[in-house]
């Protein structure tokens, strides 16, 4: 089959992409717990980074396909992709420090729509007005969930939280469209193996430099991340997992219709709210699901 045989490909992708991350997100919240919040990041990284490797392993063994050279292009977009995710987890960190991660996250879920920005920008990635329009429907969704009414310690009425939250999304979108950039930039290698390879690289990189910053300014920090290695491996399994359907979706498809379709995690960490908590959902939480889905489905109907 052609790659262009394997384009719907990138829908399955995405959607294993979200409900991986959703369980590596349970898995990171209880590492926050024991390793502090930049432990916990570093465990996606150092390790998730076997397990991409071992994907670009199988394949190569499955497409049969050579291991691609690296260029320049491709080495300043993976660099460009990588400081940018570790620079929108500082902007989090500096949330949490002003007491205000809710409102920052909410803003975090504009993500889709600065992506869809950025992927025209940079890539030259065409999206069609009915397709933007499902993404801006969908990213409202998403942010009226994330978002709740100020409680008394949260800063709500304050710009900073909303700086932070655009600041972090837009960091979160140069890294999707990068990272698809680092993969368009591999040539004519199997989709599967550019993908794979490229997010060994991402992964590698940002454990070198996270390891690096760890070790001189939070030693501390390092050595739990080093010692909590039963959980973090099933950490790093499940984020690597995540990475590599998502950087499937971006060989396939703009990273705006992968991150769009990705807003499903939403779905999915209700639902295990639900089932697990027995949580009810409040009519605000009703309208975001209601416009995620509304919007997910006309991005799928607008796809050829």
């Amino acid at each position: 089959m052609t790659e262009h045989e394997w384009t719907w490909l990138w829908i399955p992708a995405s959607i294993f992409a979200a409900a991986a991350q959703a369980g590596r997100n349970a898995i990171q919240r209880s590492l926050t717990e024991q390793l502090g919040t930049l432990g916990a990041t570093q465990v996606r990284f150092l390790y998730g980074f076997p397990f991409a490797f071992l994907f670009t392993l199988i394949a190569i063994f499955v497409t049969g396909s050579v291991l691609p050279s690296m260029n320049m292009n491709f080495a300043l977009f993976v660099l460009a992709g990588a400081l940018s995710q570790i620079a929108a987890t500082a902007l989090m960190l500096a949330a949490m420090r002003q007491r205000a991660f809710v409102v920052v996250t909410a803003w975090t879920k504009t993500e889709p729509v600065q992506v869809a920005l950025f992927g025209l920008i940079v890539l030259g990635d065409q999206i069609s007005l009915l397709a933007m329009g499902a993404i801006i429907v969908a990213t409202v969704g998403v942010t009226i969930m994330a978002s709740k009414p100020a409680a008394g310690g949260e800063t709500g009425s304050s710009w900073q939280p909303v700086v932070l939250g655009l600041l972090a999304a837009a960091c979160f979108a140069i890294a999707a469209v990068s990272f698809r950039g680092g993969i368009l930039a591999l040539g004519e290698a199997h989709f599967f193996v550019r993908a794979s390879w490229t997010l060994t690289c991402g992964l590698g990189l940002q454990t070198i430099l996270l390891a690096a910053w760890m070790m001189t300014f939070h030693y501390e920090a390092w050595v739990r991340c080093l010692k909590a290695w039963r959980i973090s491996i099933w950490g790093g399994l499940l984020g690597a997992s995540a990475s590599q359907g998502w950087f499937l979706g971006f060989a396939l498809t703009a990273a705006a219709n992968v991150r769009t379709l990705g807003l499903v995690e939403v779905l999915f960490a209700q639902l295990l709210s639900w089932r697990v908590f027995l949580s009810k959902s409040t009519r605000r939480e009703t309208l975001g699901i209601v416009l995620i889905v509304a919007g997910v489905a006309c991005l799928l109907l607008t796809m050829p």
